[in-house]
């Protein structure tokens, strides 16, 4: 039996000059993905998506929607199999500056919504693909 692990996170924009941007990050394995993270005790889904966005990216946000649920499998050295599932949510940025937590994180990227598209199918996991087509959807004009 897998053990089980919840995580959250989410599609973050922002406005900036009149134009809407999205955020992805390149994580330590070098592809492009969603900032997201482990909930700790005590917290709430959205808490956690929201802290773990600000701990990886040094962005302040808002919680939007909810956008999807992902559920997979991987293999950990210690715990064996582990079923992990992911909560995401459509984020906007209010404030924070563009920090990059180096232990779990690349870097940052902030793209125009067509160019995040591009790039995620590029170079990101192919599980984020669906959850950020979703969130492009449900973007405001810019």
């Amino acid at each position: 039996m897998a053990s089980k692990e919840i995580s959250a996170g989410g599609v973050v924009y922002k406005k900036e000059n009149g134009k809407v941007l999205v955020q992805l990050i390149r994580d330590r394995f070098g592809r492009v993905t969603l900032a997201k993270g482990k909930m700790e005790a005590g917290e709430s889904i959205e808490q956690t998506a929201l802290r773990e966005i600000e701990e990886e990216t040094g962005t302040v946000g808002k919680i939007i929607e909810p956008l999807d649920t992902t559920v997979y499998l991987y293999r950990h050295a210690e715990k064996g199999e582990v079923q992990k599932v992911v909560h995401y949510f459509l984020i906007e940025a209010v404030g924070g500056e563009d920090r990059v937590q180096e232990e779990e994180i690349g870097g940052v990227l902030w793209l125009p919504p067509h160019e995040a598209a591009a790039c995620q199918q590029a170079e990101g996991y192919e599980n984020v693909h669906p959850v950020l087509q979703l969130a492009l959807a449900k973007l405001p004009a810019g």
